[in-house]
């Protein structure tokens, strides 16, 4: 199968896998939102539709818990100008911005990387901005979910969002490389290491997950993000706004999930 859509709720993904096996399981629930399933070796002769989210791998590939590399970052990020993920073992943050991609590791410092290296999960998009306001002062990350599906018009699918301006509080954190046989997720992320900040001016971007695509995201929203100074960064846990923040959002048409042979 090259290139199939199929109807999709919930995948289950391990290395390597079928294409068809996923569309199998996608089509079972009927869900009238769109994943492509692109075998690796047919990236290149398939580009991923402009408007569409490319990943290598899903979240519920991670959380198996399985974090081995399966495709070069730049598989997954090819004409894309944000997005976010994470490296082969889990070896810290990937945020990509404006077209250039950083690896945030356990010291917070934001450092431009090879996209040659390996990926157990990423999802970009070429940023196209649909909609946008500008947040009230004082407001929460973990306020934005509504926000932002009021922007898009739905509480469904995969959202791309973007925030740009000044925050008083943002808290960001990475987590180290790890080892076989690998923890849970949850057991990493007990371990995280945490970079508060505060009076910052900084990009944050990422995804927000709907309910109909649990298991192919992070559910709910999930951000990444840098300083403006790239002095600082990583995945973001919480913040709280200052009054120059705009958040801009694009209602994605679907996800291009990249494939094992």
């Amino acid at each position: 199968m090259k290139n199939s859509v199929t109807p999709k709720d919930s995948v289950g993904h391990t290395r390597p896998v079928s294409p068809h096996r996923i569309a199998l399981a996608a089509a079972a629930l009927g869900a009238a939102i769109f994943v492509a399933v692109t075998p690796l070796a047919s990236a290149d002769d398939a580009p991923t539709p402009a408007g569409w989210v490319t990943q290598i791998g899903t979240f519920d590939y991670l959380v198996q818990p399985d974090y081995d590399g399966l495709a070069p970052v730049s598989d997954g990020i090819r004409g894309a100008t944000i997005g976010l993920g994470t490296f082969d073992r889990l070896d810290g943050e990937l945020v990509l911005i404006g077209g250039t991609t950083y690896r945030v590791g356990t010291d917070g410092i934001p450092r431009v990387v090879s996209t040659s290296r390996t990926t157990p999960w990423v999802e970009a998009v070429r940023f196209t901005p649909q909609a946008s306001m500008r947040l009230p002062a004082g407001t929460e990350c973990s306020a934005l979910g509504p926000l932002i599906d009021d922007l898009a018009g739905t509480a469904g699918g995969m959202v791309a969002a973007r925030l740009i301006g000044t925050f008083d509080v943002l808290t960001a954190r990475s987590v180290p490389a790890q080892s076989k046989p690998y923890p849970p997720l949850s057991e990493v992320v007990a371990n995280q290491t945490v970079f508060p900040l505060t009076d910052v001016t900084a990009t944050l971007v990422g995804f927000r997950t709907g309910s109909d695509f649990l298991g192919v995201g992070a559910p709910g929203l999930h951000l990444h993000g840098l300083t403006k100074a790239r002095d600082a960064g990583g995945h973001i846990l919480g913040c709280t706004t200052g009054s120059d923040v705009r958040l801009s959002i694009q209602r994605t048409l679907g996800v291009r999930i990249l494939a094992g042979p």
